[in-house]
Order: structure tokens, then C-alpha cells, then sequence
């Protein structure tokens, strides 16, 4: 099997690529342009071990001029995760990036792949597409995105749709829920958190620090991901989300660092960041039944697991 995971070189792209390599059937082509908050030196990081891999390749292109027929040449499954995140830089003129990078970037890969037989063409959307809501949010909500970041994704999602409706392109979109761990993107708050913790600055907090996540660890949300590929179940124009094993604050998450770390920090309060959610939780029954995903790491064993990452990729700064 011939797999495209677009974003490759990213955070959870360079997981997923060395997931779907440990299986000797999979033959992965990834592409990634190499923008965004993730400097290039570690998106190069993120897939230095995967060019060793002879069942691997790897193309540095931006997708809206590449060769789409040619990329696409015998794929079978595409993971689409090529996108820019974040919501605080998604407002004013940072705007047009998103535009191009979440929707004409999807609608082109979309419209390409219109001319194929695909398996599974597999979205990478976000929680951000929710907006604020209380409880644990079901996919069957009304998506309401509180950022221009949102909407983008939103509006990926949309294409999506119309591309299944029309053209029958076998989509399944995935939606996840604040991932961290290992590689995690520098302007993440964890990483930039610990960072500012191990170099003993005060710990810049947006707004008072209550504001509760649904963190989901990098190593669960790969194997959900890669349960959409290889479920027997019939997914295709699903919309499901990916959780993770527990919620909390902000200052919750400080206070698991210092014990981590064996520091005691000090807290920086700034003004909170318009389009941010109070709260996220992500409902995870449709997953459970149509992909049996179940989360299994701790938050505690997951930052952890980020802490080493980061201390050794500063150690020599």
C-alpha cells in the first residue's frame, strides 16, 4: 500500500510517518513546504531518521505547485495534515497564510484527487472548529469556531463534504484535540512552557490560567489516526473525534511541571487570547465504537515524555 501524508515533516506528521513505517506492507510518500510556527532545523529533525528508510520518500514542495497527478501516481490512501495551526496568529493580516495553507491547499488536493481510486482520503481537522461549548462535545454539534484559524478548518472540512457528495472521494475527517508530547511545535504551550522552566524565566500564562484542554498525547493520537486506515468498519464520510485520557487547567499543568522539573516558577499573567475556548472535551464514544481508540497515557507520563524531548533539545543552547 502506497500512503501520502501531506505535512509530513511536522509534529504529528513525522509521527504518523514512522508509525505507518514499522509496517513493512506501507510505502510512504511524504511532502511538507516547510512554513509555519516550526522552525525548519527541527521540522529537518523531525525526519531525519525517516530518509534512512528506503520505503520512504520525501518531497519539499508547496503542494499548490507541485505536480498533483504525479504525486499522486498509485497512492492509495492520503493523510491530509498540511496546514498552518495556531489561533493567536490567525487574526489581522496573518490571515491570508491560513486562507491558502487550509483551503486552497485542500481544495486543490481535493480536486486532484477527483481523477484517482483512492481507499481513504483521511483530513486532519482540530477542536477549534467547535468553538466554546460545556460538556464533552459530540461531533453531531454545531460547529461554531471562534477564530479565523477555526473557520479555515472548518471550511476544510466543508470541502471535504462537497468533494464526497460530488465526486465520492472516500473521506473521513478526524478531529483532534490539543496533541502534545515529543516534537511538539515550539509556540505550543507545553513546549514553550517547559522551555521557559528549564531556563528559569517566569511562565508566560494567557488570561488566568483556568481554561481547561482535552490534552491528548502524541502516541494516542497516532494510533486513532492510524486506526481510521485500518478499521474493518465502513468510516468513510465520518466526522470523528480524538481525545485524550484527561482534562485540565493550565495552572494544573504548571503545577505538574514543577514536580517534574523540581522548580517552582514564576507566573507571568497576560491578557487572554481572543478566539480561545474556556474549555475543550472531546466526546470519544463514536471513536471508540468505529476505531476501538481508547487513550492509555497519563498526562503525567506525557510530560514527561515532553520534558526529556525538550531538555535534550536545548541542552546545548
Amino acid at each position: 500500500m502506497k500512503i501520502l501524508v501531506t505535512g509530513a515533516a511536522g509534529f504529528i506528521g513525522s509521527h504518523l510517518c514512522q508509525a505507518l513505517l514499522k509496517n513493512s506492507a506501507y510505502h510512504v510518500v511524504g511532502i511538507d513546504h516547510f512554513i509555519g510556527p516550526t522552525p525548519a532545523t527541527l521540522k529537518t529533525g523531525n525526519i531525519q531518521s525517516l530518509e534512512l528508510n528506503s520505503r520512504f520518500q520525501f518531497i519539499r514542495e508547496d503542494i499548490l505547485n507541485t505536480d498533483l497527478s504525479k504525486l499522486l501516481q498509485d497512492i492509495d490512501v492520503v493523510y491530509h495534515l498540511a496546514a498552518i495551526p495556531g489561533v493567536r496568529t490567525s487574526w489581522g493580516k496573518d490571515f491570508q497564510p491560513y486562507v491558502t495553507n487550509n483551503i486552497m491547499v485542500t481544495q486543490q488536493l481535493l480536486e486532484a484527487c477527483k481523477h484517482i481510486k483512492l481507499d481513504k482520503f483521511i483530513h486532519i481537522s482540530t477542536s477549534s472548529v467547535y468553538g466554546e461549548k460545556s460538556g464533552a462535545v459530540s461531533e453531531d454539534l454545531l460547529p461554531t469556531p471562534l477564530s479565523p484559524y477555526g473557520v479555515t478548518k472548518l471550511s476544510g472540512e466543508h470541502l471535504c463534504h462537497v468533494y464526497h457528495k460530488n465526486f465520492h472521494i472516500p473521506i473521513v475527517i478526524l478531529r483532534y484535540f490539543t496533541v502534545y508530547g515529543p516534537r511538539q511545535r515550539p509556540d505550543m504551550a507545553f513546549h514553550r512552557l517547559i522551555k521557559q522552566l528549564l531556563e528559569d524565566k517566569p511562565l508566560t500564562i494567557f488570561g488566568d490560567g483556568t481554561q481547561t484542554r482535552d490534552f491528548t498525547y502524541i502516541d494516542d493520537c497516532i494510533r486513532g489516526t492510524m486506526a481510521a486506515l485500518e478499521t474493518k468498519k465502513n468510516i468513510i464520510g465520518e466526522v470523528i473525534n480524538i481525545g485524550g485520557k484527561e482534562q485540565a487547567s493550565i495552572l494544573d499543568i504548571i503545577s505538574m511541571l514543577e514536580k517534574i522539573l523540581g522548580k517552582s516558577a514564576t507566573k507571568n499573567f497576560l491578557k487572554s487570547v481572543p478566539g480561545e475556548p474556556k474549555q475543550t472535551w472531546a466526546d470519544i464514544s463514536k471513536a471508540s465504537t468505529l476505531l476501538q481508540y481508547s487513550p492509555i497515557v497519563s498526562l503525567s507520563d506525557g510530560l514527561e515524555a515532553e520534558y526529556h524531548y525538550i531538555k535534550q533539545l536545548y541542552k546545548g543552547d
